[in-house]
């Protein structure tokens, strides 16, 4: 087995004619990426009046779309691209994805050959499902870099991984790490969690059964004792939460199965944003809803963190805040936010109002 590239030659093209590949991957607003079937005429026709209002669409071409559709989704999503103003490309408001079908599938080469060559310049980002290990980015690098040399692209397009195996979360850090295309990486719960053997059939969030129970009271042992539902996924989105910082790239959570169930799924997507990720998965345009409002720092938070920073002056030093004291780290947790409400300030003119009627107080 070859070893790593040497860091002299990471950032050079793996084909003559290919863009030269990214030193930094953009931190573009990403609250929501909604999966839409593209050989869905009603989910097609809505897609238009989506743009603007969901920072990035994605044509899924994998799992929940038949195999006698595989063909129909993929024109389906050409058609899409090139029709569709606003959509994709480095300055759209609403990002362009795909999720492409996975290596071991018949399929994936002509995803891939077809899609690169008919609407590279739209789409922003290719989503790799069932990744196991560097290797499958090794090849879809090599793959995109033909390709857009092929077609004379002058920007690369990037690659997301989806961790929905034990063995791709045991490699995750390799994987975070194996190209400068990688963009983030999401979490897939459902296919991990049957190819870790949990006993579990929900896509996504708690479970009832996995639990910590309150110590029984010696004086009255038949009392109720309380318990308290733990998060199944805390572990491993932490996991490629640090795997992605560490390597400069984004973390998101994946699916949230129960449409319904609003709160729960509420719920999930907080946890995963207070961990450190950035976005999540819509399955249902109700969905969106909830991750705009999620992963976008609220107001309150907003002000605080911008008092932190008018008031700590150069960074150095402490401060103290309403009786809390404010440091260096203190700012360093606040310019995260500050920083990510002016992001999505540029592409949410509703949070943008919110977020200008903020007046900092001493």
């Amino acid at each position: 087995m070859s070893g790593p590239r040497s860091a002299k030659d990471f950032f050079r093209p793996l084909a003559v004619g290919a863009p030269t590949p990214l030193t930094e991957i953009p931190a573009r607003p990403s609250r929501a990426i909604h999966f839409f079937d593209p050989s869905n005429p009603k989910m097609a026709a809505k897609i238009p009046d989506m743009v603007g209002t969901v920072d990035v669409l994605l044509g899924n071409l994998e799992d929940a779309i038949k195999a006698d559709n595989k063909v129909a989704a993929r024109e389906g999503l050409v058609q899409i691209a090139r029709q569709t103003e606003g959509l994709g490309g480095p300055a759209a408001k609403t990002q362009l994805w795909t999720r492409i079908n996975s290596l071991d599938s018949p399929w994936v080469l002509d995803d891939l050959t077809t899609l690169i060559p008919a609407i590279g310049d739209r789409l922003d980002v290719v989503m790799v499902p069932k990744v196991q290990g560097a290797e499958d980015i090794h090849y879809v690098d090599r793959l995109l870099a033909q390709l857009e040399a092929k077609a004379g692209l002058t920007r690369p397009i990037l690659v997301h991984a989806i961790l929905e195996t034990a063995r791709g979360v045991a490699n995750v850090e390799e994987i975070c790490g194996a190209s400068p295309r990688m963009q983030g990486v999401s979490l897939g719960p459902a296919d991990l969690a049957a190819d870790r053997r949990m006993k579990t059939t929900r896509v996504g969030g708690g479970h009832p059964g996995y639990l910590v129970r309150g110590d029984r009271d010696v004086d009255n042992p038949d009392a109720p004792r309380p318990s308290y539902q733990q998060d199944l996924w805390h572990y491993t989105i932490a996991r490629m939460v640090d795997a992605c910082a560490m390597h400069g790239i984004y973390p998101y959570y994946g699916p949230f199965g129960d449409i319904a169930d609003v709160v729960a799924c509420e719920d999930q997507f907080r946890n995963a944003f207070l961990l450190g990720c950035v976005g999540t998965w819509s399955l249902h345009p109700k969905q969106i809803a909830i991750a705009n409002r999620v992963f976008s720092p609220s107001v309150e938070d907003v002000a605080h963190a911008r008092r932190v920073v008018a008031a700590m002056g150069d960074g150095t030093g402490a401060v103290m805040l309403d009786g809390k004291m404010e440091d260096d780290a203190s700012l360093k947790q606040c310019l995260v936010m500050v920083e990510l409400a002016e992001q999505l300030a540029a592409i949410d003119p509703e949070l943008k109002k919110q977020y200008d009627a903020i007046e900092v107080q001493a």
